[in-house]
């Protein structure tokens, strides 16, 4: 089968590469390596192909989806606080980006009766799309409330695929991301996660700010876990209407006990507190059942990495020269 994965450079989007091609398939990569890294995806691989271009670009998206099997709708600038400092840009890429690219695969045609055309639409949403959910764990059907550009552009982007695969032009599965962290998450980036963040500056020896009292959680889940889920999406049962699946452990760990786990691996931190930031959200955690159902019954695992392991694997694939990147950090939605 053809895969598109878009945003196939980045943290998430490679990993699913690496998954597809070892499982037999052809993939096709728009990214346009803003974020994303070549050094990411596996050099002259037969079976692989990159566009680099913009999601929003017709004619790139076009190009990627042209025969394709399943797109993987991956990319997006995934900060909160890109999105705050610059809604209009980061509009163009997580909410018309996506518009543009659901066009192209609807164009290529739905692949019923043997017919060739985009099998299956997966697409990235986040957990910000709750806001600051007073109610937890945190189910589907919970109430909306998007408190950044980020988070709109999300939840619209999920609308967008509703109406599609409503009128049967495309058969989608929309999955809301908790706090992916795993190896490849870049630490330098500003949109890089608070994991990656910790473990650069401890290996470096380097302090930790925390802001806050450091009781914030968020519902951490390892990138393998996510990939899991996003292979299994191609064999998700078709309903009349969009189905959304969170895509968390259901286990919250606050940021103490994150950086207590990380000196477990890498030795005393130096952490030091600032006043905790406006607009920041002091507890998530999801409600995974309806994700567990369906993965029993396809017969996947459901994301359950131990963060400890999790840790230790990104520990092992940065190796001893690994050095400090961004100073300090506060928990935001992936």
């Amino acid at each position: 089968m053809r895969m598109t994965v878009t945003g196939g450079a980045g943290f998430i989007g490679s990993h699913l590469v690496d998954r597809l091609l070892a499982a037999g398939h052809e993939v096709v990569v728009l990214d346009d390596f803003s974020t994303g890294k070549h050094a990411n995806l596996p050099e002259g691989h037969e079976r692989l192909r990159v566009i680099e271009g913009d999601v929003a670009d017709p004619e790139a998206a076009a190009a990627a989806t042209e025969a394709s099997d399943a797109v993987y709708h991956l990319a997006a600038v995934a900060s909160v606080q890109a999105s705050i400092d610059d809604p209009v840009a980061t509009h163009r890429s997580n909410l018309l980006g996506t518009l543009t690219v659901l066009e192209a695969a609807r164009r290529a045609g739905p692949a019923e009766h043997g017919a060739a055309g985009v099998r299956r639409f997966v697409y990235a949403s986040s957990a910000a799309v709750y806001g600051d959910a007073q109610d937890l764990p945190v189910a589907e059907g919970a109430p909306k409330d998007p408190l950044s550009p980020y988070a709109a552009d999300k939840l619209a982007g999920e609308h967008y695929l509703a109406h599609y695969h409503r009128r049967g032009e495309l058969r989608g599965v929309a999955f809301r991301f908790f706090n992916v962290y795993g190896p490849r998450q870049d630490p330098s980036s500003p949109y890089s996660g608070v994991i990656s963040i910790f473990l650069e500056r401890a290996a470096a020896g380097l302090p930790i700010t925390v802001f806050g009292d450091g009781e914030q959680t968020r519902d951490f889940v390892f990138v393998g876990d996510v990939v899991d889920q996003l292979v299994s999406a191609l064999d998700y049962p078709a309903e009349a209407e969009l189905q959304v699946y969170n895509v968390g452990t259901e286990h919250a760990t606050s940021l103490l006990e994150l950086i207590g786990t990380v000196q477990k691996l890498l030795g005393p931190l130096q952490v030091g507190h600032e006043l905790a930031r406006a607009g920041d959200i002091r507890h998530s955690l999801a409600d995974a059942s309806k994700l567990r159902s369906v993965a029993k019954a396809l017969g996947v695992r459901p994301p359950g990495t131990r963060l400890e392991e999790g840790l230790a694997t990104i520990v092992a694939a940065a190796g001893p020269d690994a050095g400090a990147a961004h100073p300090r950090t506060s928990l935001r939605h992936a």
